[in-house]
């Protein structure tokens, strides 16, 4: 089956600029109390479900937010769809399971996970490919499983254009949360918390946080 073309040049982007990128941002959430208040609070409702929880990070670049996790006491994994940036995951967190994949197709079983997050990682699909994106989230999680969302907010996508003067480009997709909720609803994935913050220092756009829950 030949691959979507969205695939491959999101693939391409984050292999070219994965070094640099990790090098910028490998500190980000020192700065970003918000978001850490998101993960933890998604890390006492999985340790609620259960000592056996398993998580996984789908979309995880090279493992910013996935060790993370890892010290807030989780038995995370995490997956990209960037071979570069998965060696870079390694590197950083040898601990950690990491896996090459697609959103599209999980490479995980049915149920397998207490806890899913996709930390701006939605946002390089087309809007029509995104009910498989959700129908993967459902799937892979088990009943009472919980699904992290965050992104930007707004309409238009912002396109960048040579990132660290590398010869690449990309769109980074915002989106609404009001659809975004409808998404994981059609899903089977509730919404149970939507948190809009207002840009940072170095931000155009909002930032949107979505808890969701598979019904037990």
């Amino acid at each position: 089956m030949t691959e979507p073309d969205f695939l491959t040049e999101t693939r391409a982007f984050y292999d070219a600029i994965a070094t640099e990128y990790t090098d910028r941002f490998r500190n980000a959430l020192d700065t970003m109390p918000t978001d850490r208040a998101m993960l933890a609070l998604f890390a006492d409702l999985v340790r609620a479900e259960g000592a056996d929880a398993k998580v996984a990070e789908l979309g995880c670049g090279s493992g910013l937010v996935t060790g993370h996790l890892r010290r807030l006491g989780l038995d995370v994994r995490g997956l990209d769809l960037s071979p570069r940036m998965v060696e870079l995951a390694r590197e950083a967190h040898p601990e950690v399971p990491f896996v090459v994949g697609s959103l599209l197709d999980l490479p995980f079983g049915d149920g397998e996970f207490t806890g899913a997050v996709a930390w701006y990682s939605i946002i390089h699909t087309p809007a029509e490919r995104l009910p498989e994106v959700f129908a993967e989230f459902a799937r892979v999680l088990a009943p009472g499983g919980h699904l992290l969302l965050a992104f930007q907010v707004g309409d238009v996508p912002l396109r960048l254009e040579r990132p660290f003067d590398l010869p690449v480009s990309l769109d980074f997709r915002r989106l609404r949360p009001d659809h975004v909720e409808e998404l994981a609803r059609e899903a089977g994935l509730p919404v149970a918390s939507r948190t809009v913050r207002e840009p940072g220092p170095e931000e155009k756009a909002p930032q949107a946080y979505l808890l969701a829950r598979k019904p037990a």
